[in-house]
């Protein structure tokens, strides 16, 4: 985007790769849609920015939190989600809503107990390295493991390469619904890009039709779901310069 002419701050999400905070690899929803709003508060610092005119994009699970941020923080003009996951909906529901409530209350006597032996130990446990194939995986997490765990993707700090998150990291994402007020955008658009391929493709769907006037959906044809990652031919670059120019127009 920077290319595309805009001033662009990327950053990495609060206690993962380059941001600072302890323990690391943790996520929790407040904390990651206020990282979107400090980035505004960032780059409303910056002479050249005019305060007006700050539109952001978030990633995957980021997506999400892009979403969320935009429905309560007004100054955000313009939001995308690319390849979109709603983390509060998957982990408290599973893939599809498949999670049954035995299966849900399970899992948080499971975490309710792992707190307690992280407060005895005096730091958190982590699930196992992501993205490890061993055999028979779905293709979808082939698909992680093509990007995260090859020159492609990967880096050292970065939580899904070998790396994890917390194991009671879920909790948080289990007790609340971050696009509950996805409506109250409007009348600020949005725009969703997912891939036709992608097994996430569901999310940005409900997403949209969730979503108040104006909205898009763009399904990129035969795209998968890291394919939004890094796939310059499949990302629509244009299409995302056209959103923002005709969304941030200049003061007259």
């Amino acid at each position: 985007m920077a290319e595309h002419g805009f001033v662009t701050l990327a950053f990495d999400p609060s206690y993962t790769g380059e941001s600072s905070g302890l323990p690391r690899n943790v996520a929790s929803p407040d904390i990651n849609v206020e990282d979107f709003s400090a980035a505004v508060d960032c780059l409303g610092l910056l002479p050249e920015v005019d305060r007006e005119r700050i539109g952001i994009i978030g990633i995957c699970g980021w997506g999400g939190m892009a979403l969320s941020a935009a429905a309560v923080d007004k100054r955000i003009k313009a939001v995308v989600a690319s390849t979109m996951y709603d983390m509060t909906r998957v982990m408290s529901k599973g893939y599809n809503d498949s999670m049954t409530l035995e299966q849900r209350t399970r899992a948080l006597e499971q975490l309710g107990q792992q707190r307690w032996k992280d407060v005895e130990a005096g730091q958190p446990a982590y699930q196992p390295p992501y993205n490890e194939l061993h055999g028979g995986e779905a293709p979808f997490l082939v698909e992680y493991h093509d990007y995260y765990r090859t020159p492609r993707g990967f880096h050292p700090r970065a939580v899904n390469s070998g790396n994890a998150w917390t194991i009671t990291t879920p909790l948080p994402f289990m007790n609340l619904p971050i696009l509950a007020h996805i409506k109250e955008i409007s009348p600020r658009p949005i725009l969703l890009v997912h891939g036709e391929k992608a097994h996430s493709r569901y999310f940005s769907e409900t997403a949209y039709a969730a979503a108040a006037e104006p909205k898009e959906l763009m399904i990129i044809p035969g795209a998968v779901h890291t394919d939004l990652y890094d796939r310059t031919d499949a990302i629509p670059f244009n299409t995302l310069t056209a959103f923002f120019q005709k969304n941030l127009p200049a003061s007259a």
